[in-house]
């Protein structure tokens, strides 16, 4: 599995793993308690490995933020969490990127950033991150 099947659903805490497309959607699974749904193609569905974080120069991949975010902590859960307070997560978040776009990344975001993470932390899945790598390589 890598990042390509890793999904972001609006309205639905997590993330959730793709199992299967159908004519009318697509079944995914929750890396949180592993329940299966059934996402309708009305829902906002996010690939992770689509998703980016402006900069004042560029938009950077997620994947490459979460690997900065995985060389600052060791590979261990973040040292903030997601309900930090806003200046905390936006200290944080100025440590790992020091040149997001302050004015379209919103503390939201940075809170997802940081969810998502400790996620795949917690399911032993960073190594997604090392994955695409070599997909890119190859």
């Amino acid at each position: 599995m890598s990042l390509e099947h890793v999904l972001a659903i609006s309205e639905k805490p997590g993330l959730y793993k793709l199992i299967t497309q159908t004519r009318s959607g697509l079944v995914a699974e929750s890396l949180i308690d592993g329940k299966r749904i059934a996402v309708n193609l009305k829902n906002n569905v996010s690939l992770l490995s689509e998703i980016a974080i402006y900069t004042l120069t560029e938009e950077v991949p997620l994947k490459e933020v979460f690997k900065k975010i995985k060389e600052k902590e060791k590979s261990e859960p973040t040292s903030v969490g997601h309900k930090e307070s806003k200046d905390n997560l936006e200290a944080y978040f100025f440590d790992i990127l020091p040149e997001y776009d302050e004015d379209r990344v919103y503390v939201s975001d940075i809170k997802k950033v940081i969810r998502w993470y400790n996620i795949l932390q917690s399911k032993q899945m960073l190594n997604l991150l090392e994955e695409a790598k070599s997909d890119e390589e190859e």
